[in-house]
């Protein structure tokens, strides 16, 4: 049976969409006070305000408190209850994303008996369509700004939803990016252009370096950044550096947070939703990791499955135990997470059914998949439930959208015969005509 095949026979039927959001906080203490980043390299010089006189005239008229703001402010972090003998606990975290991201009813076509299909909307998380990335900068950059960096380091593919959005969030915070992106060989020596990741990233001033591939396998992305951090040392900067994807040990906190998130949005619905599967696309490891320590330490009590858009399982199940292990989690990742492959022809490379499948979920459920990550683990889980209908039959699943939508401005060409629906409009000629009828500014 076709993989597509669940797409192109029934339509989709129309069903109410049940959205789940919540107003609560992230931090469970009672009482936090904000702290804002104190004047520095980092943060913009305060405004000089007069103190000739601290004696306010009777007459004058009260001044309103000024409103504290959430967004872009460190603050003390303090983890679940459930997560406190993991170590080491954060200590900051920097309020960079717009949580909590909603979770509503995605009503995918000819799905197996009895099962629903739940979307975790973390595309709409932030620093410029961000995706599942902010979660883990929140902590990354409290750590940079922490320890008194000027500038942050890190490295990716040519269209890394990842160092997009790093760039963005260290802009955010007067901090200087660095990137180290990976090419073709062929590419190496050229001006990258400015497509998707690309624009936002030398928008706001991202100093971008190229490496080819076959550098990029032969020395390592460790060893890479290394390089860079050690040039940037010689000129007097303070760096910080970020691994691909944002994806060690404090990034996977990142995703034990959003298990947090989701538990207290299912507190604040109706009491009856209960998640059996989590499902996420898996890059670089942090997120599945954390959706997985998290949902095992819990009571979510859902099974994390995982589809790899790159290398393979046995690899990810090898690093990801690593960042578990950096978190003296004490449980092995194959106990807690089915990692499944989804890598098809390679990263960032798409068969002619993967996108027609992105194309296809896009018209039928209005939701866009990027094609480098959510597309494939979404075609994967697609796939199985079509082949495999009875492991599926009767579950809740929650599907976390990475994001990563700029990705898909990379794929123009490939998908430009997919979207063919135009025309030139036809106007009668009986209808009137009048020059300067239809004002246009």
């Amino acid at each position: 049976m076709s993989c597509c095949r669940f797409l192109s026979s029934a339509p989709l039927s129309a069903q109410p969409i049940v959205t789940i959001s919540s107003n609560k906080k992230l931090l469970s203490h009672k009482t936090t006070r904000l702290q804002h980043i104190p004047p520095s390299s980092y943060s913009p010089p305060a405004t000089n305000h007069s103190t000739k006189s601290s004696i306010i005239p009777m007459d004058s008229a009260p001044k309103t408190q000024e409103p504290t703001f959430d967004f872009l402010t460190k603050k003390p972090y303090v983890p679940p209850s459930w997560a406190t003998n993991l170590s080491p606990l954060p200590s900051y975290i920097f309020s960079l994303g717009h949580l909590p991201t909603p979770i509503h009813k995605w009503n995918l076509p000819n799905l197996p008996k009895n099962t629903e299909v739940y979307l975790k909307r973390d595309d709409l998380s932030g620093m410029q369509l961000s995706g599942n990335k902010v979660r883990k900068l929140e902590f990354l950059l409290a750590e940079a700004v922490a320890q008194g960096a000027d500038c942050i380091i890190t490295i990716g593919g040519i269209q890394s939803n990842h160092c997009r959005a790093t760039a963005v969030a260290a802009k955010y915070l007067n901090l200087d990016c660095y990137l180290i992106l990976r090419t073709s060989k062929a590419l190496v020596d050229e001006d990258p252009g400015l497509t998707g990741n690309l624009l936002v990233e030398r928008l706001v001033g991202a100093h971008i370096d190229l490496v080819s591939k076959e550098e990029y396998a032969n020395v390592g992305s460790v060893a890479l950044t290394n390089t860079l951090k050690e040039k940037l040392l010689s000129e007097g900067r303070k760096p910080y550096v970020i691994p691909v994807g944002g994806s060690n040990s404090l990034g996977t906190w990142g995703y034990i947070e959003a298990i947090r998130e989701i538990k207290e949005q299912l507190e604040k619905g109706n009491g009856d939703l209960a998640f059996d599967d989590i499902v996420s696309a898996c890059g670089s490891g942090a997120t599945v990791a954390g959706l997985s320590i998290g949902s095992w330490l819990s009571d979510l009590g859902a099974k994390v499955r995982a589809y790899c858009v790159c290398d393979d399982p046995e690899y990810f199940y090898e690093y990801t135990q690593g960042l578990l292990d950096g978190l003296q989690a004490g449980v092995n990742s194959r106990d807690i997470v089915d990692i499944q492959n989804a890598k098809g022809l390679g990263y960032a490379m798409n068969t002619a059914e993967e996108l027609a499948f992105v194309k296809q979920i896009a018209q039928s459920t209005g939701v866009v998949l990027d094609p480098v990550y959510s597309g494939k683990a979404a075609y994967g889980m697609m796939k199985d439930m079509s082949e495999n209908p009875a492991k599926w039959e009767g579950r809740k699943v929650l599907f976390i959208h990475t994001g990563g939508l700029l990705g898909l401005f990379d794929k123009t060409e490939q998908m430009a015969s997919l979207v063919g629906n135009w025309r030139r409009m036809d106007i009668h000629e009986s209808i009137p005509r009048k020059e300067g009828t239809g004002k246009m500014f």
